[in-house]
């Protein structure tokens, strides 16, 4: 068996215990089954019983520092989370970035230090820095670059637009589109 093309994936600091109860909830299985009971999408049954992680793709805590508490596996999506604490108590999932580590500090907003697990608008973030989790619309959360492997580059401003190439690695497709710079994101990692 070959081994071209293979990554291995590192899970030495994955958190081994259960998922935090209060952003759990639990998540009914259809098999694939309609209303009437009928297949209509096949080979859907079986599989472990999952609970479903509430993840906040809005970031809007502004100004409120956060820790990294621990990164856990979420069985519904292809990326980690990271179960974040901010100063006022409060605890959140996140969606990982590729190179955030256990108490690191992130913080949401304008004009925000250029750092890994940092969020802020489009327009405060310089050209070259790869995000992940960009909205579409005003305040309406994280819609394109979520899952693991992917990222997308700021390639310039246009006027209020900002330019952003988004790299899906995995199917090594390049996509260019043109997104308002007062759109929030959050960082990757920085070239």
């Amino acid at each position: 068996k070959s081994t071209r093309a293979t990554v291995l994936v590192d899970r030495k600091d994955l958190w081994k215990g259960k998922p935090l109860k209060t952003l759990t909830f639990g998540k009914t299985s259809t098999g694939g089954r309609n209303n009437l009971g009928r297949i209509t999408s096949r080979s859907k049954g079986a599989g472990h019983k999952k609970k479903y992680r509430l993840v906040d793709f809005y970031r809007k805590k502004d100004d409120l520092k956060a820790k990294v508490e621990r990164i856990e596996y979420d069985p519904n999506r292809s990326s980690y989370l990271a179960l974040i604490k901010y100063e006022d108590g409060t605890n959140n999932y996140i969606l990982a970035p590729n190179q955030i580590k256990i108490g690191d500090e992130i913080i949401s907003g304008r004009n925000k230090e250029i750092k890994i697990g940092n969020c802020m608008p489009l327009s405060d973030i310089p050209a070259g820095t790869e995000i992940h989790n960009i909205e579409l619309a005003p305040k309406g959360g994280g819609k394109l670059v979520r899952s693991a492997g992917a990222s997308a580059q700021i390639s310039g401003m246009d006027n209020n637009y900002c330019i952003v190439i988004i790299i899906i690695i995995i199917i090594s497709v390049n996509l260019v589109r043109d997104i308002s710079a007062d759109r929030a994101r959050t960082l990757t990692e920085k070239l």
